[in-house]
């Protein structure tokens, strides 16, 4: 191969002509060609094949989601129940305790031992009369009632009789049935509670009315003798729209969950969260602050009544609703399949039967609420299948339409040199295999530099390399690297790719210009090409053509000589079983003038540290303005690179330059990788040691910029100019 032929220089003179595209000669053959390939690719099929797979998808993750939201709602309603059980425990033992503390005072119990020896119909005077006796009580006890909110009280005996009472008219009664239960359990030893009952004797409702059957409770606990034997009962009533009902109330799920207690007959003894839409429903009488408690039943009425169900059957006879029944068998569940409440609703719940208390307690959310997400999903589903039939039909329909109006647009775009958004402007230059223009975005007006595929080199390789270069570019976002704005392929099958428009000047042209630069603006240059690349190497990149031409010195911002390293075209990643099929093995790819002793050797072996072989190289150049070895054909500088010892620096210029830099761009240029800085950031802080590292000021920089007309640089950022023979500046690329 006639590796001289790669750096003749293009011609110049005249003006590139607009990027010739081909296009059939009849638009109607070509629609119709167009069509026939539709119709064999049969692109109408595959929305059908997405609605099959659509279909088996759905039905898998609406399985995967009801069944987390089963596990979801499961949890969250047996943990909630779990917690109102524990707060209604702990209230009820905290109930029990302050029965217990009161009823065994000494004073409560002296009076109780005088009023127990009083007989039953005496008719005494004095201070051991029972009228004195049971005034006494009621002062001793009225302290504990008020702090506890305890309401009345009253006294039994071991025959359930009672012998002081805050009502008087329940004096000397006996075997009150309402009482019966928690008598008998207190006057076994056992502090207890009552489930709320109406009361028997007239009390004060909530509205300050005296009436009998008014919700109540009792606090029991038993009364012991010097002998710790029972002798009677005190007990205390409790008022369970308070905290009895508030504890209850606090447990709920959503908008539709509740929780409430039920007796061993499924009667409320706690009021609902909906007592205002439960006499709408009928379930409670239409009156002034009616309530659920000890007036609903949990029984399922066997159809929705918020759906106008009405039962033909009284409320009395119908069964129980399952959780109900299941709860007073003494059996504790779960139930997220749903079930009617009381109401009809379906409902998914959990309930716990609380033997001590005697009652149970449900907590349960309506099933729509709790599962509406998966409703949504569903219907969401069947929208996306509906919209896959008509996408299957739309495309079969409109596909001629398509391919005549792309052929139209295609040629609309070519005449008027317009590449999907961007209007090309003028050519810049071309490369190993595209060719650049300067453009603008149609809408941001931006300058833009415009990268394409040259037609005349179009294959599967070519392409593969050409997306190689912008996934590599795009992936990088140092500042000092060419930023990337967009990538495509036009309907024509150009490939294109849009990147910022620099209008510096390339470092090799300005050393041609303007000769060897000073040593703090070249350790300036060199460290923010340090920066670039060690984000590449960074993620295993590996750049392989680092030169003065490929490194941009630009105005951006506001800020003076800022670098932007270009051309990642050859970039080669670490990973080869990864890129293996974009370069050919042993091929010998970059630029003689930079490339690093295993470049030449060993192309495929070549890591970061050839880039900092280049970059020393770079450095070099940019100090003296002169490449490291000069010889008079490529053979003899590969074999410079191979064996030669490049002369220190400062021998080749007549400026001084620093000890530190010198040492630091010669250790790059070390025949062994071994001995070069292993990254990027290494020798960026060698750099950075230099005597003169900070001493290029940005009054400098401005100063040079507004000495030298801007923008006057050989060729742009996006040329990048790969020529110029007579120093072998061109790229080789075997591949």
């Amino acid at each position: 191969m006639n590796l001289f032929s790669r750096f003749r220089k293009p011609a110049s003179g005249s003006r590139h002509p607009a990027p010739h595209m081909t296009w059939a000669t009849s638009s109607v053959g070509r629609t119709v060609s167009r069509t026939a390939l539709l119709l064999k690719r049969q692109i109408w099929i595959w929305p059908i094949i997405a609605v099959v797979l659509l279909s088996a998808i759905g039905w898998g993750v609406r399985h995967a989601i009801e069944t987390t939201m089963k596990d979801g709602l499961r949890s969250e309603l047996q943990t909630l129940l779990d917690i109102e059980t524990a707060m209604l425990q702990t209230w009820i033992h905290a109930q029990q305790s302050n029965a217990e503390s009161v009823a065994n005072g000494v004073e409560v119990r002296q009076l109780v031992y005088k009023l127990l020896e009083v007989p039953n119909n005496a008719d005494q005077s004095g201070d051991n009369s029972r009228a004195q006796l049971e005034v006494q009580l009621d002062k001793i006890l009225a302290p504990a009632l008020t702090a506890h909110d305890y309401i009345r009280y009253f006294v039994a005996d071991k025959s359930k009789r009672i012998i002081a009472a805050t009502s008087r008219e329940l004096d000397g009664k006996q075997d009150i049935p309402e009482y019966d239960a928690f008598l008998t359990r207190a006057l076994a030893g056992n502090a207890c509670i009552s489930t709320p009952f109406p009361s028997t004797v007239a009390l004060k409702d909530e509205n300050g009315r005296v009436r009998t059957g008014v919700p109540t409770m009792y606090v029991a606990a038993p009364i012991r003798d010097e002998s710790f034997q029972v002798v009677g009962v005190l007990a205390l009533r409790i008022r369970p729209e308070l905290e009895f009902t508030r504890i209850l109330q606090l447990g709920r799920v959503g908008n539709s969950g509740e929780t409430y207690a039920f007796d061993k007959n499924g009667l409320f003894v706690s009021n609902s969260r909906f007592d205002d839409a439960l006499i709408l429903l009928g379930l409670l009488p239409d009156q002034e602050n009616s309530h659920s408690i000890l007036q609903l039943l949990a029984r399922d009425p066997g159809g929705d009544m918020t759906q106008g169900h009405r039962s033909t059957t009284r409320r009395h006879d119908l069964p129980l609703t399952r959780m109900a029944a299941d709860a007073i068998a003494g059996n504790a569940s779960v139930d997220i399949d749903g079930y009617r409440d009381y109401r009809g609703v379906k409902v998914a719940g959990a309930w716990k039967w609380l033997p001590d208390a005697n009652m149970g307690v449900a907590t349960e959310i309506e099933y729509a609420e709790a599962f509406r997400p998966l409703s949504i999903l569903q219907w969401t589903f069947w929208g996306l299948f509906a919209l896959l039939a008509l996408s299957s039909i739309a495309i079969f329909v409109f596909s001629v339409m398509v391919a005549r109006l792309r052929r139209e647009a295609q040629k609309a775009e070519i005449e008027a040199q317009q590449i999907g958004q961007y209007k090309l402007e003028q050519k810049l230059g071309s490369g190993g295999m595209g060719v650049v223009y300067k453009g603008r975005h149609a809408m941001l007006r931006r300058p833009t530099a415009i990268k394409m595929l040259d037609v005349d080199k179009v294959n599967e390789g070519s392409i593969q390399r050409f997306e190689h270069e912008v996934q590599i570019t795009s992936q990088l976002n140092h500042p000092n690297t060419v930023a990337i704005y967009d990538y495509g392929r036009t309907p024509e099958g150009l490939f294109y790719y849009a990147m910022e428009y620099l209008d510096g000047i390339d470092l090799q042209s300005l050393v041609e210009r303007y000769g060897p630069q000073p040593v703090p603006r070249v350790i300036h240059i060199l460290q923010q090409v340090c920066g670039s690349l060690y984000e590449a190497h960074s993620l295993g990149l590996v750049h392989r053509d680092i030169k003065p031409s490929n490194i941009m010195l630009n105005r951006r911002g506001g800020e003076p000589d800022v670098i932007k390293v270009l051309d990642f075209g050859l970039v080669k990643a670490l990973d080869e079983e990864k890129k293996s099929g974009l370069t050919q093995q042993n091929s010998l790819t970059g630029t003689p003038l930079y490339m690093s002793p295993e470049a030449i050797q060993l192309p495929n072996s070549v890591d970061s540290r050839s880039d900092i072989y280049a970059v020393g190289a770079t450095g070099y150049f940019l100090l003296t303005g002169q490449p490291v070895f000069n010889a008079e054909n490529v053979m003899d500088l590969c074999q410079q690179h191979i064996s030669g010892v490049p002369a220190p620096p400062s021998q080749r210029v007549a400026t001084a330059i620093p000890a530190a830099l010198e040492n630091a761009l010669l250790a790059c240029l070390e025949k062994s990788r071994a001995k070069r800085p292993q990254t990027a950031r290494e020798l960026a802080i060698l750099l950075e040691h230099c005597p003169d590292a900070t001493a290029w000021s940005i009054e400098e920089a401005d100063a040079w910029w507004g000495r030298h007309e801007r923008g006057q640089g050989p060729l742009t950022a996006a040329a990048a100019p790969a020529t110029t023979a007579n120093r072998y500046a061109a790229t080789v690329d075997q591949s």
